[in-house]
């Protein structure tokens, strides 16, 4: 009894860390995604243009 319940128990022991491994890589290529978004012509004139506005506002 004791050694069915053990196999059940570990079954899924490596599960864990290939979740972990697919969300970081998941994140990782978010974040790739969204660097070359951001760091493109038009977005990145667009964004100094926002905090030129900011900066220049009376207060």
């Amino acid at each position: 009894m004791y050694r069915k319940m053990r196999m059940l128990l570990r079954r899924d022991a490596g599960m864990v860390t290939s979740e972990y491994a697919m969300g970081i890589i998941a994140a990782v290529g978010f974040a790739a995604v969204l660097y070359a978004v951001v760091t493109s012509g038009q977005v990145s004139h667009e964004l100094q243009d926002i905090v030129k506005r900011a900066l220049s506002a009376r207060m």
